[in-house]
């Protein structure tokens, strides 16, 4: 990894910048590339219009043709689409005459539809702009695309992919209409496309249901130094034959950049390859050997960590050093740096960009704060706000509930009697908020289930549901009151037991029961159990030994997700009620440090359990002072109070009311303490995301998913294993990658992998 990573602010600091470093800061941090959001059924937040093709994040051609045929598929299965043979307004309008727009198309003439196919230039124009003789990979090799366009033998070059389309499209008469579509606007139930035809001519074409397979056909990237408008500079290689014998300069490091060196070469240019970068890590293992044979061979010079400045007639100056230039002799530049996606068409039409923020997403943050600002107060008084004081104070529910309760018989009345339990339980805040989070768990699991479909998320999602279901709710709540109820802790070793962990409550409502959660959530993300006011000997010993010994032993095998991922509640409610939003959390440097947030807050939580045990060792001492204006819920102001600053806010009011806007593991990511501890054990763990470097397309799918924000395909397309602590083993990226280049691993002493775990493969793994 590049070492010189995040060494900015407080990393340069002496004493904290060398952990800060070796924590977090050292790892790659790449963001992911803004898209228009699209749903998995490739529906839009614009009803009737679909996105398919790379715009989905997954630049592969079968995949591309596959989602054209499955959109039309989700179009005919939609209840609410009714084809109507005598209207104006057509069933579907197609925008790209791309491999996915023409899937599209072919699904709609086979379901007998009236559509549409616009296209801005001509049929298949991203292949027909392929360099003469580019080799075509068709990954996944084993995937049959759905509907009726398919690849055969003679796809594996340019010419024969786009004869074998050609022949599939004029085979069943379908031929695009040159058109440039503008905008797409939802007008009168229908849909409206502004185009441009290629006379000139504005107009408007009315449909029901709309296709965007227009692919990344915005601006191509610019490099943005003197020159790059002479008209030596081409953003794209036709022929390679056209340059034979010139002095080229090749800026760029995927893919096309790279074949676009080789075949120049290949024809007797003098080449130079440049790229920013110090390696080559985004283009195919093929692509990547051919150039490191040509420049061995002399045949092209490789200019890594390097940067055009200027461009001039004949000549090009390159930085290849901070304090060193080249002026290179040069007759013809290929920039080839990709294309920004048509992002202002979406906005246009209305169209959410991931990653942006409009007015709605604004007031969708405030208002979901608000609520549950609201929630987490009613759910426990003492805090800032009196919010649960008054619904106590007032009787609302559900502190009405156990006199309702009482007066619907004897049985409930009786507390010996599962019903005369329940009728003190369902009093509390607490019980009903763990029902609603055990619910949500359970629903949102089922749709996690069948969104993911693997064997690891079908077994993480009910392990999760069972540990929520079971000893974080029907323990404390229900099974530990009844055994109370009939007197299982009055006398004996079961009195003696009950005083040790589960102690009458100082405000007089029974035994401590919740105190069970400790049973489950370590010190410090539960911290009631240490922090009291008295030792109680038996949590002390159970929380040391969950914190301090079995989470060290079971995180140096199978990585930090061992508990996050499969223990948790709140990583619980992450992976299900947090999956669908998963591709929200932000990316970057700036993010990487913020997870020092976690760092100071685990430093606090440390600074309390230090005060808590000295001020039990001398009474009445300044240490007790100190603990009490950091933890006492009634000193101090509530941003200097871990309780309500740290517990309510971040891991309550932000942490959750986060979800639709950040993801689900924004507490788990940035503020946990109990996450920020574990991910300096994390450190020394053997657990990896071990990748197949030579199936990696560098397509950003596996950051794009990663709701702790790391940047998966960094390592990926370098084929190092990925052992960011971060990593919580929710296989998202090992099972959302299209060429099933990752999967789960465990390294050696020397850095080996010795055991893959098959339970977590991706699709493509389990069909192969």
């Amino acid at each position: 990894m590049d070492a010189s990573r995040g060494r900015r602010g407080i990393a340069a600091w002496p004493v904290i910048g060398p952990y800060v470093h070796w924590l977090h800061t050292r790892w790659p941090a790449g963001r992911v590339e803004k898209l228009p959001e699209v749903r998995e059924d490739f529906s839009t937040r614009v009803p009737g219009l679909y996105i398919v093709g790379d715009l989905t994040g997954i630049p592969l051609l079968k995949l591309a043709a596959d989602s054209g045929a499955r959109a039309v598929q989700n179009i005919i299965s939609d209840s609410t689409f009714k084809p109507e043979a005598d209207s104006e307004v057509l069933d579907l309008a197609i925008a790209g005459g791309g491999i996915a727009g023409f899937a599209a198309a072919l699904e709609a003439k086979k379901q007998g539809l009236r559509f549409e196919i616009l296209e801005a230039a001509e049929s298949f124009s991203t292949i027909v702009n392929f360099p003469k003789g580019k080799p075509i990979y068709t990954y996944p090799t084993d995937l049959t695309p759905a509907g009726e366009l398919q690849f055969h033998e003679k796809s594996s070059v340019k010419e024969g992919l786009l004869e074998d389309l050609r022949e599939q499209a004029a085979a069943v008469g379908i031929t695009p209409t040159i058109a440039r579509v503008e905008r797409v606007r939802r007008r009168g139930g229908v849909l409206e496309l502004d185009n441009t035809r290629e006379d000139g001519a504005e107009k408007t074409l009315r449909a029901q249901r709309v296709i965007i397979a227009i692919g990344r056909s915005g601006n191509h990237r610019r490099l943005g130094v003197p020159g790059e408008d002479l008209p030596q500079v081409y953003n794209r290689l036709h022929d390679p034959a056209d340059f034979c014998g010139k002095n080229v300069l090749v800026v760029g490091g995927g893919d096309s950049a790279l074949e676009t060196a080789i075949a120049l070469s290949e024809c007797g240019g003098e080449v130079t390859l440049s790229y920013r970068g110090v390696e080559l890590t985004r283009p195919k293992a093929e692509n990547k050997d051919a150039i490191e044979q040509l420049s061995r061979s002399n045949r092209i010079r490789l200019l890594l960590g390097s940067r055009v400045e200027a461009i001039r007639d004949g000549e090009v100056e390159v930085r290849v050093a901070e304090d060193q230039t080249e002026t290179i002799a040069n007759g013809v530049v290929f920039t080839m740096i990709g294309r920004e996606p048509p992002l202002d068409f979406f906005r246009r039409s209305g169209v959410p960009i991931r990653g942006e923020w409009s007015l709605r997403s604004t007031l969708t943050v405030g208002i979901a704060l608000a609520l549950f600002t609201v929630l987490y107060h009613w759910k426990k008084t003492g805090f800032f706000l009196p919010i649960g004081e008054t619904f106590e104070q007032r009787g609302w529910f559900p502190y009405g509930m156990p006199a309702w309760w009482g007066g619907l018989g004897a049985s409930f009345s009786d507390p010996s009697t599962l019903l005369g339990t329940l009728r003190i339980t369902v009093g509390e805040p607490g019980f009903w908020y763990t029902v609603a989070y055990t619910l949500a768990i359970l629903v949102f699991g089922i749709r996690r289930i069948r969104r993911r479909r693997t064997p690891y998320v079908t077994a993480q999602t009910w392990t999760l549901f069972a540990i929520q279901a079971i000893p974080l709710f029907l323990l404390p709540y229900i099974l530990l009151p009844y055994l109370g109820n009939n007197g299982a802790f009055d006398a004996g070793w079961g009195k003696a037991f009950a005083d040790e962990f589960f102690p009458l409550a100082n405000y007089g409502h029974g035994r401590e029961y919740w105190r069970a959660f400790g049973l489950i959530l370590a010190w410090p993300l539960f911290f009631w159990n240490v922090f009291t006011d008295d030792p109680q000997w038996g949590w002390l010993a159970v929380s040391f030994f969950q914190t301090f010994v079995l989470l060290p032993i079971l995180i140096r095998r199978y990585g930090k997700g061992v508990y996050c991922g499969w223990i948790c509640s709140c990583g619980a409610l992450a992976e299900t009620v947090g999956d669908a939003h998963r591709t929200k959390m932000p990316h970057g440097p700036l993010w990487n440090r913020a997870n020092l947030i976690g760092q100071v807050f685990l430093v606090l939580a440390m600074v309390l359990l230090i005060t808590r045990v000295l001020s039990w060792i001398w009474p009445g001492s300044w240490f007790g002072a100190v603990y009490a204006g950091l933890f006492s819920e009634e000193s101090g102001l509530p941003v200097l109070n871990y309780v309500w600053f740290v517990d309510l806010l971040w891991a309550g009011i932000l942490g959750v009311g986060l979800y639709w806007h950040f993801s689900g593991r924004v507490w788990c990511r940035f503020a946990c303490p109990l996450a920020a501890l574990m991910n300096i054990y994390a450190r020394f763990s053997r657990f990896a995301i071990v990748p197949e470097k030579k199936k990696c397309i560098s397509c950003n799918v596996c950051t794009s998913v990663c709701h702790l924000g790391i940047d998966v395909m960094a390592f990926a397309n370098r084929g190092l294993p990925m052992q960011d602590p971060q990593c919580v083993r929710c296989s998202a990226c090992v099972q959302m990658c299209p060429t099933g280049v990752l999967t789960f691993g465990r390294l050696d002493r020397e850095g080996a992998t010795v055991a893959l775990d098959r339970l977590a493969a991706s699709p493509v793994q389990l069909r192969e």
